[in-house]
């Protein structure tokens, strides 16, 4: 019954009767049919989009003939028609009318949701009635009506804003390698950056000096799908205050003064830095989502926020996708460019290569060596590759362990190295 939902009878009816005084508001509304609440109103805003779609114009002939005598006679006759058309004197209100529909729209949608959650908890898992809930939820918030007309005032004077200020040579979040930032800017808000690289050749390890480097200043997030936040935390703890890796594996029988000198300062400094570790089993983007954009809100717009996902292809899919490997890897990509560009962050994804690399001559990465790489291609801002050739060359005599990084000229000016 109409009593027992939300919804405001006179703007929905007063936002459809503007149309019969001002044909082309059709063209500019947002709302579309199913948003009204209305079930007469439905039929009759269906039947004036249809005819506007028709180059016809919108008056209460044409609508009656778009609607039918059967469904005209449903909604009260050509009568009401009429007293819609002559129930609003302007449309200078039109918008007002507009948003008061969409935000009963939205209040329903939440109840709605609201209601599914509390029937989903009593029968399923909660981890994921909440996440599900949690995704539609911000879904109903974030469909606003657009009211943005275009106008690049704003954009202009934000731009002669920024020109005053010096921002130096890195302009994004410094990644810790003077060579990359200076190749790259530093890591930019928004951007998703795909960092690929066979097994072994040190994804986690460079991620984890990158965001390290990023926390000090900024604020750092990584989410670990293939070790635990403990190992993350010991790794982390090894390389930062140089602690000898094998004594770290039982501390109090290898450990001698110096060692725990050195390893209490590590301790010390870590527990100073912005950075927060998720490792929880089976993350999924709704899980990403609601803890990125709970350290934005916790930090606010002024620090910068890295995000590391460490790796791309361990992201737990929709399940609609289960059986097309690459539908699943593309929606997930295309997610987490919207998550980078809506919360404004920096998002790095650690990328699995195919095998086909290990089959050329030339074991240097290319682009195609992305695992379902169609769509991640398209949605990177930045795709780089990582590269140890003396991991191939085991009789090489060379002792340099530093990373080669592979840079495609993707989303970025600079030219191909």
């Amino acid at each position: 019954m109409e009593g027992h939902e939300p919804f405001n009878q006179e703007a929905e009816e007063a936002m459809v009767g503007a149309f019969f005084l001002d044909g082309d508001l059709v063209k500019e509304c947002g709302i579309r049919p199913e948003q009204l609440f209305s079930w007469k109103l439905q039929l009759i805003y269906s039947a004036i989009r249809h005819a506007d779609g028709k180059g016809k114009p919108i008056d209460v002939i044409t609508v009656v003939e778009e609607l039918g005598i059967e469904k005209v006679k449903m909604i009260g006759g050509v009568s009401y028609l009429t007293q819609l058309a002559g129930s609003v004197p302007t449309t200078a209100n039109f918008s007002f009318y507009e948003m008061l529909v969409k935000e009963y729209h939205q209040k329903r949608k939440a109840i709605q949701i609201a209601g599914t959650i509390i029937e989903q908890a009593k029968k399923s898992d909660i981890s994921n009635t909440l996440s599900v809930g949690i995704q539609e939820l911000v879904a109903v918030r974030d469909d606003q009506v657009d009211e943005d007309n275009g106008d690049i005032l704003v954009s202009l004077a934000d731009l002669f804003e920024e020109c005053e200020k010096d921002l130096g040579d890195i302009t994004g979040i410094p990644s810790g390698y003077s060579d990359l930032d200076q190749l790259i800017g530093g890591f930019q808000e928004s951007d998703l950056i795909i960092i690929g690289a066979r097994p072994s050749m040190g994804k986690t390890a460079f991620a984890l000096n990158v965001a390290l480097h990023a926390a000090k200043q900024d604020a750092s997030l990584i989410f670990s799908l293939e070790m635990s936040k403990k190992q993350l935390v010991r790794r982390i703890a090894g390389f930062t205050g140089n602690n000898n890796s094998r004594k770290m594996r039982n501390p109090k029988m290898e450990f001698e003064d110096e060692d725990w000198q050195r390893f209490t300062g590590t301790i010390g400094k870590l527990s100073k830095v912005n950075l927060h570790i998720f490792d929880g089993a089976g993350m999924n983007i709704p899980y990403i989502w609601s803890k990125v954009r709970k350290m934005r809100r916790v930090y606010g717009e002024e620090k910068r926020l890295l995000v590391v996902i460490d790796y791309l292809q361990l992201i737990e899919g929709n399940a609609t996708y289960k059986q097309n490997r690459q539908a699943e890897i593309s929606e997930i990509s295309r997610a987490l460019k919207t998550m980078a560009r809506e919360l404004k962050v920096a998002v790095i994804a650690l990328s699995q290569l195919s095998c086909g690399v290990e089959s050329r001559q030339d074991k240097r990465p290319i682009l195609s060596d992305l695992r379902e790489s169609g769509q991640i291609e398209q949605d990177a801002d930045l795709i780089a590759f990582l590269y140890r050739e003396n991991y191939y060359s085991k009789d090489s005599q060379s002792i340099d362990k530093k990373w080669k990084l592979s840079l495609p000229n993707i989303g970025t000016d600079q030219p191909e190295q």
